[in-house]
């Protein structure tokens, strides 16, 4: 039996080619009859895309068994202008309503984030997502215990050196970590993925757009993220698998905050690469650029 499942409907298909031309493995070809197949000898060369069932016009393929009718419709992408707008516009929130997310925003903010690309199309992130406040308050309290605990110890460990400049703040009780925010959420991956940081960075950036288009805060929380390195009963708290490790960390929730215009940034140095012989690049040159792409 296929493992893939592919299948085309012969009254919808049209024989374009365009499933064909889109298949980056290359391993469509038509039959006889000029409809779409793969070999199954070839289907372990699919990379679970999905190219051809969103490709076709008519929408006469199914792959895994998926339905193309129970696809969205690519027609109704926002303007260009809108989409840069959005991305000026995206700030870090540091202010929150101390209320839980409506369920509505909530679910679309999960529902979205299977559409986040990965390296490989591997679907192996796993998101821990705190959506109630009062479970968010006790597992701050609980952060800011352990981290307390370590301050007062002459022993020195990352923690001491990561919040050492804050034990002050901490001790009065600022909520330096979690500014606030009722909600959390954090992506972990198993170590063996080749792609693991960059699926995870890459999920939550897709998660921090949409959520500033829904007008839900958020801000990304490399401290949190030490103390769930720091402290591995915090990974048990919030149920990330055995062998996974987290990402990184993302707050969120309602806020009041809103901002009228965007920042102005300084430039990045941007150039437009031309031809160039690198046949007289020197060995001791070489070396350098080695140790700089590795360190």
């Amino acid at each position: 039996m296929s493992k893939l499942n592919f299948k085309v409907d012969k009254e919808k298909c049209i024989h374009c080619g365009l499933c064909q031309k889109d298949c980056s493995p290359k391993i469509i070809e038509f039959d006889n009859e000029n409809f779409p197949t793969i070999k199954s000898e070839n289907e372990s060369h699919c990379m679970k895309c999905q190219h051809c069932l969103a490709i076709c016009p008519v929408g006469a393929i199914s792959i895994f068994d998926k339905n193309p009718e129970d696809s969205a419709k690519c027609d109704n992408y926002p303007q260009a202008e809108q989409v840069l707008n959005l991305i000026q516009s995206r700030r870090s929130f540091r202010d929150y309503r101390q209320e839980n997310l409506d369920t509505e925003r909530l679910e679309k903010l999960k529902e979205m984030l299977k559409y986040a690309p990965t390296g490989r199309n591997i679907h192996k992130l796993h998101f821990a997502i705190i959506d109630d406040i009062e479970v968010l308050n006790d597992f701050r309290e609980l952060t800011y215990a352990k981290i307390k605990k370590v301050l007062a110890s002459p022993c020195g460990n990352l923690i001491s050196k990561k919040f050492g400049r804050y034990a002050k703040a901490i001790e009065n009780g600022n909520d330096l970590l979690f500014r606030g925010a009722p909600h959390m959420i954090v992506v972990s991956a198993p170590p063996e993925e080749s792609c693991a940081e960059q699926d995870g960075v890459i999920a939550l950036s897709y998660f921090e757009l949409y959520a500033q288009s829904l007008g839900v805060g958020t801000v990304w929380c490399g401290l949190v993220q030490a103390c769930l390195k720091a402290f591995p009963e915090l990974c048990e708290y919030i149920n990330i698998p055995k062998v996974y490790r987290p990402i990184y960390v993302m707050l969120f929730g309602p806020t009041d905050l809103k901002y009228t215009r965007t920042v102005q940034p300084n430039d990045y140095e941007i150039i437009s690469v031309e031809k160039k012989d690198i046949s007289k690049v020197s060995i001791l040159e070489k070396i350098k650029r080695h140790i700089w792409n590795n360190k």
